[in-house]
């Protein structure tokens, strides 16, 4: 089978993405990659999601089918979309997010070119605000080989929509895990499925920002107390198989911290930010102490300066051109 025509399914989880999922669905559409299936897994919305991918299927695009099931979050969604698709390569985008028209072309043949080794090809993300405007690139390191060290200290990965994956290497990671939810801690699925990817497989990237990631504070990353519970859990899992990878494990605990710490002073979550450093001092004492005695004053300090001086030091450009997802697509009318 040629390249061209290999089929690539991709599996999108959408619960109450009534405002977003028409523009992600025509960047799906808009893939130079054309064989593709698109399986919208309609997580239990009690909004329109459902009707629009079903009207969009109607009036745009064929290769679109939606699925409906009970709300059981993103992981048993994106798995039941998984056990739906009929190719071995999968490609999951969140409901909000965004890719650009060459994403899945250019991860294919990366993909290939690595071999069977190889069982996950991700891209670099441009942060987009509700408004599909570019507002932040991360200046990112290219890596690519065996990475689960890589990877327990830091989401170099960053988000749900990018990864395309091998079917071998979805089964090895045993899908996305539905317990993270189940135990009050969503949020940290994806490290989670790349880090047990990681343990099996070779991962490479496509060094190019393909993926629009949306970022606003409804957002499930939005909640930020679960997230940290979350990313704990999925430490804990790592620990258990990996006990020699302790002082990656807390550097981890300390980036991630850090991370939090810093998005619930900027979006001025005092409640959240006290919850986040109890659960870390309780968890990991001397982490934590750094966190509330260091890196929270100094944050507030800048959150606190002015907004162009603020940006200037966190390298956060103003926000510019919207992300780019295929004209053709753009300029046709939304569903009403």
């Amino acid at each position: 089978m040629a390249q061209d025509d290999e089929l690539i399914s991709v599996i999108v989880p959408a619960y109450n993405a009534e405002t977003t999922l028409i523009e992600t669905l025509r960047s799906i559409s808009a893939q130079s990659h054309a064989a593709i299936e698109v399986l919208v897994i309609d997580d239990g919305s009690s909004d329109r999601t459902a009707e629009l991918a079903e009207r969009y299927a109607r009036e745009y695009d064929q290769r679109v089918r939606t699925v409906r099931q009970d709300n059981a979050g993103v992981a048993a969604a994106r798995n039941k979309g998984a056990a739906l698709a009929r190719s071995d390569l999968l490609a999951f985008v969140d409901a909000d997010d965004l890719w650009a028209p060459d994403k899945l072309a250019r991860q294919r043949a990366v993909l290939e070119a690595a071999g069977p080794q190889a069982g996950l090809c991700y891209t670099w993300y441009a942060m987009i605000d509700a408004e599909s405007r570019i507002f932040y690139c991360e200046d990112f390191v290219e890596r690519s080989g065996w990475l689960l060290d890589a990877l327990l200290i830091t989401n170099f990965i960053g988000n749900g929509s990018s990864a395309l994956v091998r079917r071998a290497a979805f089964e090895a990671a045993r899908g996305f895990d539905p317990a993270l939810r189940a135990a009050g801690a969503q949020g940290c699925e994806d490290i989670l499925f790349y880090c047990r990817v990681a343990e099996h497989y070779a991962i490479v990237v496509v060094p190019d920002y393909l993926v629009g990631y949306r970022q606003y504070r409804e957002s499930m990353s939005g909640d930020l107390a679960a997230m940290l519970r979350s990313w704990l859990l999925v430490v804990d899992e790592m620990r258990a198989r990996h006990p020699g990878k302790e002082r990656l494990l807390r550097e981890g605990v300390r980036r991630y911290g850090r991370w939090l710490v810093r998005r619930a002073i900027h979006w001025r979550r005092p409640v959240v930010l006290t919850r986040i450093l109890a659960r870390l001092a309780l968890a990991y004492p001397a982490i934590g102490a750094r966190l509330a005695l260091v890196e929270a004053p100094r944050t507030f300090y800048d959150r606190v300066r002015p907004a162009a001086d603020a940006a200037a030091a966190e390298g956060r450009p103003a926000p510019r051109a919207r992300f780019a997802i295929g004209a053709d697509y753009l300029a046709a009318s939304t569903p009403a």
